[in-house]
């Protein structure tokens, strides 16, 4: 290099005055270690442990069944009790709460264990295998960025392309519509879609991008090896399934769910799943997790309940379909030998539709249980007009053979089926069992250690966190390898567990009552994994042994402070938050705001929606609507110039107000839903002052609900009126729609004034 040049400091090559005198030099781009495998991980939601066929199942789950069959089962893995922190701790290598991901990413409580996102210093396995020369896809579900992050105005620095994904095509949310997904995103830009075509299918959609986008890179750099996340929307609720696939599951579930899991526990025993000499753990009867007996429920009960676990058979048969053809392209590409394939759960089956199941899971809980109602929409169950959850009892039958559910801490919530196949390497065949301990935490490492990828010390120039997982590949080749892992903390919801050496400590706890030593139980798990025989009143050493560790790890892992049950997690927000309570205008041409945004101007409030428009001979249409079929509300130009406000209440009611007819000219439509107490709001509509002949009374829209958030002039993807829709599509307005403006007002008169100040003062007794 020519003396002076100090603009080319770390050019190794030599630079003259023209390129025939110079010398060229690249930077060296990262290089997988030689024969490196892609990874493809096949991440299912809410899939109980006895679900699939090769776990013991009646569902015909070929596709895995012949992975595992190929390749391995875990009977000792664990995920965690809940969706998000088991995301957090597969990409991360750690425990979820160290990660930053407590409990479910709906929040932003302002403590470091439930940021509600990946932190800073967390390198993840994406982007740990793009700085060795991997590339990374990723489809489906995300569910690793706090909602309040989740609009266009971002902030993305947790979406998955920021977290070291080069693609991605799914939802940020934690579930959707899988008939009428409400908002896909495609790396980080949000995908207007007007109307999903006749027979979509989330599962099916992205699955066929997940193959795109492995044949896309391995045609354009043969040589570089892929990680795969398919991160399933399935078999979460809303419990949806193409049609033709339900018909296929009528009759199946009329015996129940007792002797369902009678069967599946039988073939459980066959397979060597559960080893002989394991006992079924009986009817979950711990209070407030409840199964009635099946014999016990009237046949109008029978029937409903049986076409819920209907529809969910027929989810898992798509997932089990999805896998099939993904295996199958790798096939076609010649890269299945050397393709590692790990196919999970993300925790325990789920409990969410409570006793007797629901149609409308977006508002079920906070509104009660209506067998009647449910059975009413009964050929609706799985399509797109229905939001259904199944009851207890068949997540109950989906654990078998533990006790509990998803957000406990007892085996049911986290103990999930592990299937894993390499067909270079792992070659053992005919669907050999792992009996080891293992924990999803430990998924990350076992990959750098198989793949020789070295893990990232820093991120965004700080020190990262070390890893806590401990690498699986011995228990991979070696059966008698012991168990890499040896202990683990657990905690969801106030629920806490801690593993060590085949014991375990682990608590129910009921909300409202205090953390003390009292709720703890003892079980040796090495001969009783079901969780039947409480040793804690006769080894009481033993059980403050492993308090103390689940103490320590508590604090050393950042899981404190716990969830006393006041709910003040999901109320605490950063004051940059506030401006989403403000009133907002949005202009035609908006694409559709996010959820979280949107719900944020009508939560628990009384709101002023004002359309401006200017109204021609004939025109009609949609001014605005905000929400779906699992509920929401729309306010219209009818044919004939009538102004009306159609409310969904996601149960199958619609309530339609109108106001005074507008001819040609300029209006202002102004729709008050005045927020009245004991949940309900008062809809009247105005226009241009005047007043409408009629108000009705509606239950204010919580829980989830609205689900899809505010579009203006029109209504897209998942209506909130079916008629409608069936009839205009999303119906856009025809004439000039100049804005909508929102305007939040108060909340109802039966509020705390300072809810937050309330629930710290109730909750203060528990610390």
């Amino acid at each position: 290099m020519a003396d002076g040049t100090g603009a080319y400091e770390g050019f190794e090559g030599q630079v003259g005055r023209v390129f025939a005198t110079s010398e060229p030099w690249w930077p060296p781009r990262p290089t997988p270690p030689p024969g490196a495998p892609n990874i493809v991980v096949v991440l299912v939601d809410d899939l109980g442990y006895a679900d699939l066929g090769c776990y013991g199942s009646e569902i015909a789950t070929p596709n895995i069944d012949a992975l595992a069959a190929s390749g391995l089962r875990y009977t000792n893995y664990h995920a965690t009790p809940m969706c998000s922190p088991t995301r957090a701790s597969l990409l991360s290598g750690m425990e979820p709460h160290l990660a930053g991901v407590g409990t479910v990413a709906h929040s932003d409580p302002g403590f470091p264990g439930y940021a509600m996102e990946l932190a800073d210093d967390v390198a993840t396995l994406p982007e740990t295998l793009r700085a060795a020369g991997y590339a990374t896809y990723m489809v489906g579900k995300w569910h690793l960025s706090k909602d309040s992050g989740q609009s266009d105005a971002g902030p993305r620095s947790s979406w998955p392309c920021q977290k070291g994904f080069d693609r991605f095509y799914g939802v940020l949310d934690a579930f959707t519509n899988l008939h009428h997904p409400h908002r896909l995103v495609c790396d980080n830009t949000p995908v207007e879609v007007d109307a999903y075509p006749e027979g979509y299918y989330f599962t099916d959609d992205i699955t066929d991008e997940a193959i795109a986008m492995i044949k896309a890179g391995k045609a354009a750099d043969p040589t570089k090896p892929f990680f795969a996340y398919v991160a399933h929307g399935a078999v979460h609720a809303p419990l949806h399934a193409p049609a033709d696939a339900i018909a296929e599951q009528r009759g199946r579930y009329d015996l129940g769910w007792d002797a369902l899991r009678e069967e599946r526990y039988r073939r459980q025993l066959e397979l060597g799943i559960v080893p002989e000499g394991v006992e079924l753990a009986p009817r979950n009867r711990e209070t407030g997790n409840e199964v009635q007996p099946w014999d016990s429920l009237s046949d109008d009960e029978r029937e409903l309940f049986a076409r819920h676990m209907e529809v969910y058979a027929a989810m898992v048969e798509s997932v089990d379909a999805s896998t099939g053809r993904i295996l199958a392209a790798l096939e076609e590409i010649g890269e299945l030998d050397n393709t590692l394939v790990v196919f999970t759960s993300d925790n325990g089956a789920s409990r969410e539709g409570e006793l007797v199941g629901t149609s409308s899971y977006m508002v079920h809980l906070l509104n009660g249980d209506d067998v009647a109602a449910d059975r009413a929409r009964l050929d609706l169950l799985g399509g797109p007009q229905t939001s259904p959850h199944y009851p207890r009892g068949w997540a109950m039958a989906g654990n078998t053979p533990f006790r509990l559910y998803k957000i406990n801490t007892h085996a049911g919530g986290h103990t999930v089926p592990f299937v894993v196949s390499w067909p270079r390497r792992l070659t053992e065949g005919g669907g050999t069992l792992r009996r080891q301990y293992a924990h999803v935490s430990d998924l990350m490492p076992t990959f750098l250690e198989l793949t020789g990828v070295t893990p990232l010390t820093e991120r965004d120039g700080r020190p990262a966190k070390p890893i806590t997982g401990c690498s699986m590949a011995p228990t991979l080749f070696d059966p008698e390898a012991p168990a890499q892992r040896t202990e683990a903390v657990y905690e969801m919801i106030g629920h806490r567990g801690y593993y060590r050496d085949g014991w375990e400590v682990v608590t129910l706890h009921q909300p409202w009552t205090p953390f003390d030593d009292s709720e703890w139980e003892l079980y040796h798990l090495a001969d009783d994994p079901t969780e039947l025989r409480n040793l804690a009143a006769e080894q009481p050493e033993k059980t403050a042994e492993l308090a103390r560790a689940w103490e320590a790890a508590a604090w050393a892992t950042q899981i404190f402070p716990l969830d006393e049950g006041t709910g003040l997690k999901y109320v605490l927000r950063p004051p940059h938050t506030d401006v989403v309570r403000a009133p907002l205008t949005i202009w035609p041409g908006t694409p559709t705001l996010e959820r979280w945004r949107s719900l944020q101007l009508v939560w628990m409030c009384s709101v002023d929606i004002t359309a401006r428009l200017h109204v021609t001979e004939g025109d009609h249409g949609t001014l605005v609507a905000h929400g779906d079929q699992s509920g929401g509300y729309a306010l219209y130009v009818l044919e004939g110039g009538l102004p009306a406000l159609r409310h969904n209440d996601g149960r199958g009611t619609m309530t339609q107000v109108t106001g005074p007819a507008v001819g040609p000219g300029d209006h202002e439509v102004t729709a008050h839903l005045s927020a009245i107490g004991n949940g309900q709001w008062r809809i009247t509509i105005e226009v241009d002052g005047v007043a409408g002949p009629e108000s009705a009374e509606v239950p204010l829209l919580y829980g989830m609900a609205p689900f899809e958030g505010i579009s203006v002039g029109r209504d897209p993807r998942s209506p909130v009126c079916w008629d409608l829709f069936r009839e205009h599509g999303s119906y856009p307005y025809s004439g000039q729609l100049r804005s909508v403006t929102y305007t939040p007002g108060d909340g109802p008169p039966d509020q705390p004034d300072d809810v937050v100040d309330l629930l710290r003062k109730l909750g203060a007794k528990y610390d």
